[in-house]
């Protein structure tokens, strides 16, 4: 018994053994950690200095790319809306041409009918209409028939060309032919073969005229007949154009009664 118990109280070679490997191991543990201590430390700065601005410029360039994504749809977007206002306009126009000018051909082709009216009127003589009455009252009817057809043209925009009198115009007026008259400026309208109409502000057929021709221009005639109407001045001046023209004239008079006197005396 006595020997189990001084075995029993003598350590064992081994237990003793792994005693000192753990004091070993427990005393070496905080030299680590603080040893360790200063690197973590050192790598902190790098770690700031280093890693964190790589996101903000990656950052930065994705703010300018889309930037610059939004203009280039706000562009686009503004162009759509203008291409669809500026088809609205169109189509907004065609829509009111359309309903003003819709009529043109069918107008164009009633005029005849006009013109055969006014033609039938023209060769009625008025003498005849006084002694017949019969065909007074046909004239009389062709007359109603002529005003209510020119009526419903006119409720429809279709009105006529007043050409009489007035200066010649191409964009209404088509001549036909000219006529010698001094009375009238050159370039007056003396003379109507076929009445003009308009649709609206749009030409639907010019009027068909005769133009004179020998007068003085349309643009001189005015300054003239306001010089004629001046009651102080008893001459009007003339332009060095006309004295000269009229100093030529009487040259060539001169000369012509020159060669009449010699060749009398010839005889």
């Amino acid at each position: 018994m006595a020997e189990e118990t001084r075995k029993n109280a003598e350590p064992d070679g081994s237990t003793i053994a792994e005693e000192e490997s753990s004091v070993t191991e427990t005393e070496e543990a905080p030299e680590e950690a603080a040893g360790a201590e200063p690197e973590t430390g050192d790598e902190a700065p790098a770690g700031e200095g280093g890693a964190e601005p790589e996101p903000e410029v990656a950052r930065e360039v994705r703010i300018v790319e889309l930037e610059a994504e939004a203009a280039d749809l706000k562009d686009k977007l503004l162009r759509v809306m203008a291409e669809s206002e500026n088809v609205r306009r169109r189509a907004s126009r065609d829509r009111e041409e359309t309903a003003k000018y819709a009529i043109a051909n069918f107008a164009r082709e009633i005029l005849s009918v006009a013109d055969n009216l006014q033609r039938a009127l023209s060769h009625i003589d008025a003498d005849a209409r006084a002694a017949n009455e019969a065909i007074d009252s046909l004239a009389s009817g062709v007359e109603m028939t002529e005003r209510e057809l020119l009526g419903i043209l006119e409720r429809f925009g279709v009105k006529p060309i007043e050409a009489m009198g007035q200066k010649f115009d191409h964009n209404f007026h088509e001549a036909m032919f000219e006529l010698e008259d001094a009375e009238k400026p050159a370039g007056t309208v003396v003379h109507e073969m076929r009445k003009g109409y308009v649709l609206q502000d749009r030409l639907l057929r010019p009027s068909q005229v005769g133009v004179s021709k020998g007068g003085p221009a349309a643009d001189q005639a005015a300054p003239e007949s306001q010089a004629e109407g001046e009651a102080h001045p008893t001459e009007t001046a003339k332009p060095d154009s006309q004295t000269a023209y009229e100093k030529q004239a009487d040259a060539k008079s001169e000369a012509g009664s020159a060669k009449g006197t010699k060749l009398d005396q010839e005889l």
